[in-house]
């Protein structure tokens, strides 16, 4: 662990994590606690991620079997019937919750007061994007990884800027 700087708090069997209520931290923020057998996640754990979201499963030698997603704003995602940001309804989750703002007082993100991108970036929603650097930095500024090439085209294409961008009336392209 000591090359990875992932940390494990808990027991050991034979020189391997295993054991109830282990806690096992990776170099990025990220943490699962739970149920550890023969050094992999297993039986019930909960992975808790730097934005505040969490996945509650059961793992079965390391790999996830049935869990729960759960949002930094405690909405919790369900694959079959899932309401929130859909094709038909795009508002967002504190709107749902909260309702509506009053006409001319757009919500921008879920996160009330939204917030403050950096100059020439984007929310990405884990983080900054630079697309200068390519570079993904958590809300804290700590890198996260480099974009590739459909990342990068997907963030400039559908995320939230950190500027402002006068564009004006676009005529309609001639036939």
């Amino acid at each position: 662990m000591e090359y990875t700087g992932s940390n494990y708090d808990g027991e050991f069997y034979n020189g391997r994590m295993e054991g109830p209520d282990g806690t096992y931290s990776f170099p990025t923020g990220t943490r699962y606690e739970g149920d550890m057998n023969d050094g992999m996640f297993h039986g019930e754990g909960t992975l808790f991620f730097n934005n505040g979201s969490k996945y509650v499963g059961e793992w079965v030698n390391g790999v996830a079997v049935g869990g729960q997603y759960v949002f930094a704003d405690g909405l919790e995602y369900d694959d079959k019937n899932w309401l929130y940001c859909d094709g038909y309804d795009r508002r967002f989750f504190t709107e749902i919750c909260e309702g509506l703002k009053p006409a001319g007082r757009s919500q921008l993100a879920n996160r009330i007061p939204p917030r403050e991108i950096p100059e020439g970036c984007y929310d990405c929603g884990d983080g900054f994007y630079d697309p200068g650097s390519r570079v993904i930095v958590d809300y804290n500024h700590k890198f996260l990884r480099n974009a590739d090439d459909d990342e990068n085209e997907w963030i400039v294409r559908t995320c939230r800027k950190g500027w402002d961008e006068i564009v004006g009336h676009k005529s309609p392209k001639p036939v």
